[in-house]
């Protein structure tokens, strides 16, 4: 059992120093931006935009901040304006879609897909739900109620001050990713030696199959529905690495968990706000599940044809 232990610790550390080169210096870059003109300069670039959408110019704040930063920013930018509840759903299924899109993305960049592909499906998605919603949904008229939440910034006056700030918390934000990333790697490595991950792959296989992927994919749907893209990351890392998970198979998973992840956090999270957050759930899954499937029918097409071609040459 100790032998498990070490053995997972070691993947674990690996794991976090894999994820840490990409997070530290995105987080850090990130929240300095916030105290320059650049950021305050861009959102008022895509403002006139916001109109397309169903928005009003203030929407670029918190979906930039959500975009660049997480959800919790992008929600202490909402809670800082007035508005309506069809607003604020807007926003929060385009975040659901699209959020922290520099460290998520990259993160899922390091199983092999380009970060250009999964950052492009996520903000494609998100434009799209927003216009649906828009022209779909005529009630939500109403102003939003935020309840108890309110908008918190920290005040920074100096260069020095920024640094700091932003060294803290991307030390912070790699800390959050190893407290969680070790103990997953030691469970994962329990579950793999002691066979209980093949127990689990099963039970879930008949979905992964369904979605057209092996079952040795499953622990990685699994894993990324529940806690995540970003902590979700060293699971898919290793399950390459050691599961034998192939390119098709990962690339379909990503596409499923860059659409549909961290089920729960990502759903609950916006209940202060005065939403509907059922739709949020039942959008983001159902929307998954139909761009999976044709993705993985296209995908078997393509390789039917090269298939023929092979065989006309011989």
């Amino acid at each position: 059992m100790f032998t498990i232990l070490k053995k997972g610790v070691k993947e674990g550390l690996k794991v976090t120093w894999s994820l840490g080169k990409i997070v530290f210096p995105v987080t850090i870059i990130v929240t300095i931006l916030q105290y320059t003109k650049i950021l305050p300069w861009f959102i008022k670039v895509i403002a006139p935009f916001m109109g397309l959408i169903g928005l009003p110019g203030e929407a670029a704040m918190p979906l930039v901040l959500g975009n660049a930063l997480n959800l919790y920013a992008a929600i202490g930018a909402i809670v800082s304006f007035e508005f309506t509840v069809k607003e604020v759903f807007i926003m929060a299924i385009m975040l659901s879609f699209s959020h922290n899109l520099f460290i998520e993305s990259a993160l899922a960049s390091r199983v092999g897909v380009n970060w250009w592909f999964i950052t492009a499906l996520r903000i494609s998605l998100a434009i799209i739900a927003a216009v649906m919603v828009n022209l779909l949904w005529p009630g939500g008229s109403e102003m939003a109620q935020y309840g108890l939440i309110s908008s918190s910034e920290v005040v920074l006056t100096s260069w020095q001050a920024i640094i700091i700030h932003g060294l803290k918390t991307a030390t912070l934000a790699v800390l959050q990713l190893s407290f969680i990333v070790i103990p997953l790697m030691i469970i994962m490595q329990y579950l793999r030696d002691l066979g209980w991950l093949t127990v689990i792959s099963d039970k879930f296989a008949p979905f992964t199959r369904f979605l057209g992927m092996k079952e040795n994919t499953s622990f990685t749907l699994v894993t990324g529905l529940t806690i995540g893209l970003a902590f979700g990351a060293g699971v898919m890392i290793q399950a390459v690495q050691e599961d034998g998970v192939s390119k098709k198979d990962m690339m379909l998973a990503l596409i499923f968990l860059v659409t549909c992840h961290a089920v729960i956090e990502d759903t609950v999270v916006f209940i202060p706000l005065g939403i509907p957050v059922w739709p949020l759930l039942v959008i983001r899954f159902t929307t998954a599940v139909a761009l999976t499937l044709f993705a993985s029918y296209v995908w078997n097409r393509v390789e039917k044809r090269r298939e023929g071609e092979l065989k006309n040459e011989y």
